[in-house]
Order: structure tokens, then C-alpha cells, then sequence
């Protein structure tokens, strides 16, 4: 039975993909800064919690770290940890830099110091390359990160490009582009206007006020590009990939089928506040994930259009659930 390592279980993708990992007969780990107290609410909510080893880890700590490894012995190690919120980066930039980069640095030299044959994969992030106007990033395009999270996420994928080819250590970067899910909190855009046309939808007379909707994004399906995270580790050759759909959307796309969704126009319902508007926000992101076709046989099956329907049909479906109980 594999053993792996999950930093950062608690949030969107680490609970997917320690489902996809139980799933496929991994013996799964996840590691917390403070496992006792913890709630792990999206395991819960994916009904995996009691499956799952908690171990206490902060990847901030080298000693712990190494400590965690030395003791799980895993054959694989997901870090998945750190600040995840890009509008957050600017009120917390020093947190964001080292829960990221400091963090990746650590669980890098562990490994290189235990000299255990693990493989490691790194949460990368689009928001490196900054805002790229109308070209497509592929896996050679140079960073211009605009943003403390953009920095934090470059820097620790030229860690772990460094390791791998200085150290030989089977290490690998997934450039992601913007995912969601029913388990994102509210603090990101999407979720909060799910949750606020649904509300409305109710009966809620509240009106959903929003910062710049022409940003454009290429939004995928979480459930599918945790599965990407795994292939990586199941290559022969490790390497860094762009994961996403391909097809770049405004944000108010997003918004009018969120709300078609639920019988509504939008337009009756969201007002712009451009206190909202981020200093350096990116106008648009396009990306190009044939590198992830080709060599893992990858690809995006869900559409912008079916993860905003979703996540709305998720949602009314919970709460139904919630009142019937």
C-alpha cells in the first residue's frame, strides 16, 4: 500500500484529492499545523474524515518537518499548504511569502535530507505569469508575478525546479490555473456569488456587490485537476505542467449562468464598487495545457459553464438536505 503525505488537507484540493487518493488504495496522511484542533470540515463533508491519518505539521518549522517525514516514511508528498488567497497576499504579505515559499523550501531540503525516495509535488499557480494580455502561457513563458501570492507561488517553483536538477530529487511544479468547487470558501469570488444567488433566489432582497467583473480567467472543475496532481507523480520523468481548460471567460460570464442558473437576471441583482478593484489585478489569463495531454494524458472535461451550474446545483442540493434534517 502507497503512503501519502497531504500538506494542506483541510482546504479545496487537498480534500479531493485525498478522496482520489483513498480511492485509488493509498494509505492517506494530512497534515495540519495543530491536527487536534482542527475541524477538517470539507472532509467531513466528503464523508472521508475517519479515513484519513492526521499528523501535526508545520511546514514552517524544518525540524517538524523533517520529524513528520522521518516518521510517516510517505512514497508521496502533496504540499498544498499555505496562504491560498490572492487578495489576501496584500494585507499579509510576509505570511503569504512564508507559508509558501519558506514552507516548499523546507519539505524540499527534508527530503533531500532524509534521503528517502519520495515524490514530491508542488502547488504552482497561473498568478505567477501575471497578467500576459492576450497570450497563452505555456510551460516556457517567463514569470511576471503582480501580486505577494504570484511572488510567493514563483518562488517556490524555482525551488523546486532547483532541487530537481541540482539534488536529483523527483520533484514537480502543477501550474494551476483557477479551479473551483462546492468546498470553496466565500472568500473567493466565485463561491460568493454562488452563495449570494442562491440566497437570493430564496427570497433574500440583498444585493451582491462586486469589484472589476471584466477579468477574464480560464476556470476549471477541482475534482478533475487533483487528478492531474497524482499523473504527475506517476510519470517516469519528473517535470512541471500547466493544468487548465484551455478556455479563457470574462467574470461576468461566470456571474450571468450562476444566476441563470437559479431564474434570475444578474443585472437586477450585483452592483460594481470599485473600492473592490485590486491595485495590480490581471486583466486576463489564457493558458495552454497540451503539455499535459501529451505526456499525461490529461484533459479538462468540464467547461467554465458546467463548474458555474454545478457549484449552484451543489449548493441548493445542500442546503434542501440541511432543512430536511
Amino acid at each position: 500500500m502507497k503512503k501519502a503525505l497531504i500538506c494542506g488537507i483541510s482546504g479545496q484540493d487537498g480534500a479531493y484529492l485525498a478522496k482520489l487518493l483513498l480511492n485509488k488504495g493509498y494509505q492517506v496522511y494530512g497534515g495540519s499545523r495543530d491536527a487536534q484542533i482542527a475541524s477538517f470540515h470539507n472532509l467531513v463533508r466528503l464523508n472521508i474524515r475517519k479515513e484519513i491519518e492526521l499528523v501535526s505539521v508545520s511546514i514552517n518549522d524544518f525540524r517538524s518537518v523533517l520529524q513528520t517525514l522521518l516518521k510517516v516514511r510517505p512514497d508521496e508528498i502533496y504540499n498544498l499548504a499555505g496562504q491560498s488567497s490572492v487578495g489576501l497576499s496584500f494585507e499579509q504579505p510576509v505570511e503569504t511569502l512564508e507559508s509558501i515559499s519558506v514552507g516548499t523550501l523546507n519539505i524540499l531540503e527534508a527530503i533531500r535530507f532524509s534521503n528517502l525516495p519520495i515524490k514530491f509535488y508542488n502547488a504552482g499557480s497561473s498568478e505567477c505569469f501575471g497578467d500576459t494580455g492576450s497570450l497563452v502561457a505555456d510551460e516556457n513563458t517567463p514569470f511576471r508575478p503582480r501580486s505577494p501570492y504570484g511572488v510567493a507561488k514563483a518562488a517556490a517553483f524555482w525551488q523546486v525546479a532547483n532541487y530537481r536538477e541540482a539534488y536529483q530529487l523527483d520533484a514537480c511544479t502543477g501550474i494551476l490555473f483557477n479551479h473551483e468547487s462546492p468546498l470553496r470558501p466565500e472568500r473567493f469570488v466565485t463561491q460568493k456569488i454562488v452563495a449570494s444567488a442562491c440566497r437570493i433566489a430564496k427570497g433574500s432582497k440583498e444585493i451582491l456587490v462586486l469589484g472589476n467583473i471584466d477579468i477574464a480567467r480560464d476556470w476549471g472543475w477541482a475534482p478533475e485537476y487533483v487528478e492531474a496532481m497524482w499523473l504527475m507523480l506517476q510519470h517516469q520523468r519528473a517535470d512541471d505542467y500547466i493544468i487548465a481548460t484551455g478556455k479563457t471567460h470574462k467574470l461576468s460570464d461566470f456571474i450571468r449562468i450562476v444566476f441563470e442558473t437559479v431564474g434570475l437576471s444578474w443585472q437586477e441583482h450585483v452592483r460594481i464598487d470599485h473600492s473592490f478593484f485590486r491595485p495590480t489585478d490581471i486583466a486576463e489569463g489564457h493558458a495552454n495545457p497540451a503539455k499535459a495531454l501529451n505526456k499525461l494524458g490529461w484533459i479538462a472535461n468540464y467547461s467554465m459553464a458546467d463548474v458555474a451550474s454545478s457549484m449552484v446545483e451543489h449548493r441548493m442540493t445542500e442546503e434542501t438536505d440541511r432543512r430536511m434534517y
